[in-house]
């Protein structure tokens, strides 16, 4: 059962994505991060990212996160060509797809606290939910931006995030929702990107509003999901 606020407002500002930056430097991002080298990689530098500039430092245990990388392709590979329906928004399901297998192993763990970076200029909410669900944070971040890097370099500009990730009330519902169920951590990823979430089931590809919308205006064939 999902658990919201009645009351989510957002007081303390959006997702930081600064980090999408390095990401945008890798050439035909979508491509690559289906390739496991590339993923461990780039999830490896971005927890550095991260950490080291909210003060935390983070722990990856490789086989939680190479299972978390075959069972995500596993699932996409099985949906990949509803692409061809909506190609911006398979982007974002693949990426929250990655955040529920991430979510679901757990691969990294939280070592040591330190001080935050003070060149950072972090807002006291952003803290506030960094510390609340530091691996959270990770796996959301770092599939956000994703998602950022992957649309500027393939259409030209990035998603817009919702005030919503940015405030802590929404992440006690997030975590507290995608822990009992992974699947969940999919509807978070789109509100925070400010698309309508199904809540009942929102890792199915069938059900997302765009995809639904394509299909039933006929800009794509009805495909079998050979899930």
């Amino acid at each position: 059962m999902i658990r919201l606020s009645t009351e989510e407002k957002s007081t303390t500002g959006t997702m930081d994505l600064r980090f999408k930056e390095e990401l945008a430097l890798m050439p035909d991002l979508r491509h690559r991060m289906r390739r496991l080298r590339w993923f461990r990689m780039s999830f490896r530098n971005h927890a550095k990212l991260v950490g080291s500039t909210f003060g935390f430092r983070f722990d990856i245990d490789d086989a939680r996160l190479t299972r978390a990388f075959l069972d995500w392709v596993e699932t996409m590979e099985k949906r990949k060509d509803f692409a061809k329906i909506d190609r911006a928004d398979f982007v974002v399901y693949a990426a929250g797809l990655a955040l529920r297998e991430l979510i679901r192993q757990g691969p990294a763990i939280v070592g040591e606290q330190n001080l935050p970076s003070a060149e950072a200029n972090i807002t006291a909410g952003a803290m506030e939910i960094v510390r609340f669900w530091p691996e959270g944070f990770l796996y959301t971040n770092f599939c956000l931006s994703v998602i950022a890097a992957v649309h500027e370099q393939e259409f030209g500009k990035m998603p817009t995030v919702d005030e919503c990730a940015g405030d802590l009330r929404t992440w006690w519902s997030y975590r507290e929702n995608a822990s009992e169920m992974p699947a969940n951590a999919v509807a978070f990823l789109d509100r925070f990107l400010g698309s309508e979430p199904n809540w009942l089931l929102p890792d199915d590809v069938r059900s997302r509003p765009a995809m639904t919308e394509a299909l039933n205006a006929g800009h794509g064939r009805l495909l079998t999901d050979r899930h």
